[in-house]
């Protein structure tokens, strides 16, 4: 069993998430720089690229493309990158992660679900567009 994070850890990891949040671009490229792991996941499974993309700060999710970050990862809740992006109606993000990798069709909702049970229709667009694309 592993240890226990003590205060000051835990203190640490809550700032992070909170920079994603933010859309603390600057910093959170000085800390992946330092090493931070661009997939750091919190206790309901949301990585730092959830966050960024769900509080919609596109410069901050092209950071953690760029540095590595996973679209293909699923929060506790079977939601993505992608799908928060889709939600919050954010066509940079939404290319971002499109451009790396991010599957439409992932998730429970799915991105593609989002954009259509939202009834949004550019976000529909966008993705269409990108699997007219890979065709």
């Amino acid at each position: 069993m592993a240890e226990p994070l003590d205060d000051d850890t835990l203190a640490f990891a809550h700032r992070v998430f909170d920079l994603a949040r933010a859309g603390a671009a600057d910093e959170l490229s000085d800390l992946l720089e330092a090493g931070l792991p661009p997939n750091l996941t919190n206790d309901k499974g949301d990585t730092l690229l959830m966050l960024a993309s769900y509080q919609d700060h596109p410069t901050t999710v092209r950071l953690l493309l760029e540095r590595g970050a996973d679209t293909a990862r699923v929060n506790d809740r079977g939601q993505t990158a992608l799908g928060a992006a889709v939600f919050r109606r954010s066509p940079a993000s939404v290319r971002s992660l499109l451009d790396h990798g991010a599957d439409p069709d992932l998730g429970s909702p799915s991105a593609r679900e989002v954009a259509v049970f939202f009834e949004l229709a550019d976000m529909v667009e966008l993705l269409d567009g990108e699997e007219r694309a890979q065709s």
